[in-house]
């Protein structure tokens, strides 16, 4: 689905295969009261060479789809070569026959301690623990892939789910938080763990409606997409009546609440009660927004 989406930029295009992100990686230390050691400029240039040099699949990605994303690497304390920090991933897919970008993954991971020598070597391995730093990036990256694959291919994402899942097994052998069943409901293992229960079967589906069968139609009849839209959400309340306020809930509106409004708010009128009622019901750490909602 994604590689019919981008045909006709295939076709009119010479396309060169290329990695498959494009991601800006950011380290800011200002915390540490030491932010212009060379250390920190070392390591965001090594982490943006790993990330968008690194092969992540055996999927081909032409230049122009290549998925854009974002790294905030917050350093809170260093000591040596032990880093604690916390870091801010986000992705976006871009809607078909628009200019617009849509928000697909926003997820603040703040548990992420590592080890770092400035200069060292940074590989990712598949199957085997190389070091925290490596297993935190690379489980966000397949993240991002899993994320955005399913806005193209209903479950499309499962393989990139799959080796998050791995990354997060293999990781737990670590002392680190964010990896086992007992480092709480908002951890990277309840994250992965969640998105393959078949219990949170329609918030995969949701991400494919709401992108194939509402924003990307909204450029050629808005009033369909938004209905579409509505529709999409209303697949939520399978999920808020099995698990309510889920972690994985707060994940999907943390990055698309602002879309949201926006998109009820603007455009051809449709009736819109039944939506605020569930995103009411569904979303309430969000009310401020839905009360901006202008119809």
């Amino acid at each position: 689905m994604r590689n019919l989406f981008f045909l006709f930029a295939f076709l009119c295009t010479t396309v060169t295969f290329s990695q498959e992100l494009n991601c800006t990686v950011s380290v800011i230390a200002q915390q540490t009261g030491n932010e212009n050691n060379v250390v920190f400029r070392t390591l965001e240039k090594q982490l943006t060479e790993f990330i968008n040099n690194t092969k992540w699949t055996g999927e081909k990605f032409g230049a122009q789809e290549r998925i854009n994303c974002s790294m905030v690497i917050n350093v809170k304390d260093y000591n040596n070569d032990s880093f604690s920090a916390s870091l801010q991933v986000s992705s976006s897919r871009p809607v078909f026959n628009s200019t617009y970008s849509s928000p697909v993954y926003n997820y603040n991971d703040r548990d992420f301690n590592f080890q770092y020598l400035e200069f060292q070597n940074l590989v990712f391995n598949e199957s085997q623990f190389e070091s925290n730093l490596i297993s935190v990036l690379s489980f966000h990256v397949y993240m991002i892939l899993g994320m955005d694959a399913d806005t193209f291919e209903l479950n499309g994402g499962d393989n990139y789910f799959k080796q998050a899942q791995t990354i997060a097994n293999y990781s737990q052998q670590l002392s680190g938080q964010g990896w086992k069943l007992e480092d709480g409901l908002q951890s990277r293992f309840a994250l992965i763990d969640n998105l393959l229960s078949p219990s949170y079967k329609a918030m995969r589906s949701t991400m494919y409606k709401y992108h194939i069968e509402g924003l990307d139609i909204m450029n050629e009849g808005a009033k369909d997409g938004k209905t579409q839209i509505i529709s999409a959400l209303d697949e939520l309340q399978k999920v808020h009546s099995i698990r309510p306020n889920s972690f994985l809930m707060r994940v999907f509106f943390d990055a698309k609440a602002d879309e949201i409004m926006d998109i009820l708010s603007g455009g051809p009128s449709v009736n819109i009660t039944k939506a605020m009622d569930i995103l009411n019901r569904i979303a309430p750490m969000h009310s401020q927004k839905w009360r901006n909602i202008k119809y």
